[in-house]
């Protein structure tokens, strides 16, 4: 079976109606042994050393042959998608392109016929897409069932990013992902659930440093919620579903996103907010919305490098938490 990689998270039904195989390009490069010698490819081919290095890995996930051909969202994602089509395309690569909807046109019809075309280029069904979007109900649930699990104290919030952020292709094998994960939700309800003080959510792209996660949870912090890689498990799926892409927030503008996180910091009665940017990111400059728009603390981080936090990032998230203990008491 061919497998087909992309860029962002697309409806990966139309790629199962293919009968291909789904590959998140962004876990290809994060998970590897060594994401430095990606970039390092990248740059010795002639990348530019301040640009992102999410594209740089994805750029070298490709060139490996680690996939047979690559789904690239040219809106509603990184600007610098386009570029890099033109050197897969120049590279002999077959690109299928992929749009989201931008403005206030008829976003349904917009969304609606870039599906179409991506099922007709991709060789797809969308009767059978449509069909495995249902059978995968089941599957999706049991995603919100552990973000629930998050909250209450049973999951961590970094097991809760990898699960989630593992959901756009479902490690490339959709039954063994649901087999692992209904282990996994075993063993979590069994746990004695771990109840912080401080909640934290954290918004943005998924982060690129290595340990995050692990030096929250050595605060005594708890991460009961990732914003990004929630929408990734696309948990509002119902029956129409070309309305479920118009309801994912992701590559919206930052006001679609907003109404959803100030929902969920209010449910999951979070303390404060890690804003993680990406270095030469577009995105960066919504953080000047969003500290305007979000009446709870929140500290911005940024990063580039698939390394650990440096020392002065710890310093400012350390003295971020103090501050929060503080409003707390």
């Amino acid at each position: 079976m061919k497998r087909v990689g992309f860029t962002t998270t697309i409806p990966v039904e139309v790629i199962l109606s293919a009968d291909k195989i789904p590959v998140d390009l962004n876990n290809v490069f994060i998970t590897s042994e060594s994401p430095y010698k990606k970039i390092d490819f990248a740059e010795e081919y002639g990348f530019p050393k301040n640009s992102c290095n999410w594209i740089k890995g994805i750029f070298t996930a490709v060139m490996e042959k680690n996939v047979d051909e690559v789904v690239a969202v040219i809106e509603g994602d990184c600007s610098n998608t386009h570029a890099l089509i033109e050197i897969f395309r120049g590279e002999g690569v077959k690109v299928h392109t992929f749009s989201y909807p931008y403005g206030d046109l008829d976003k349904y019809s917009f969304i609606k016929r870039e599906i179409e075309q991506l099922a007709l280029s991709l060789g797809g069904d969308l009767r059978k897409t449509q069909e495995i979007a249902r059978s995968l109900m089941p599957l999706r649930k049991k995603l919100i069932l552990l973000d629930k699990l998050t909250v209450d104290g049973y999951v961590s919030g970094f097991e809760n990013h990898l699960w989630l952020v593992s959901s756009t292709d479902f490690n490339s094998d959709v039954q063994k992902f649901e087999r692992d994960l209904d282990s996994f939700l075993s063993k979590a309800a069994g746990r004695k659930p771990i109840k912080n003080r401080i909640c934290l959510g954290i918004i943005g792209v998924p982060t690129i440093f290595t340990d995050l996660y692990q030096f929250l949870d050595s605060k005594s912090v708890s991460v009961v919620f990732n914003e990004v890689q929630r929408q990734f498990s696309m948990p509002f799926m119902g029956d129409d579903y070309y309305q479920n892409f118009l309801d994912y927030t992701y590559p919206y503008d930052i006001f679609h996103r907003l109404r959803d996180i100030k929902k969920e910091i209010e449910e999951r009665k979070i303390d404060g907010i890690i804003h993680y940017v990406q270095s030469f990111c577009y995105r960066q400059i919504q953080d000047v919305v969003i500290k305007k728009e979000l009446n709870i603390p929140v500290i911005t981080i940024e990063g580039n490098d698939p390394e650990s936090l440096d020392a002065r990032t710890k310093i400012r998230l350390e003295s971020f938490i103090e501050m929060l203990e503080g409003r707390k008491k």
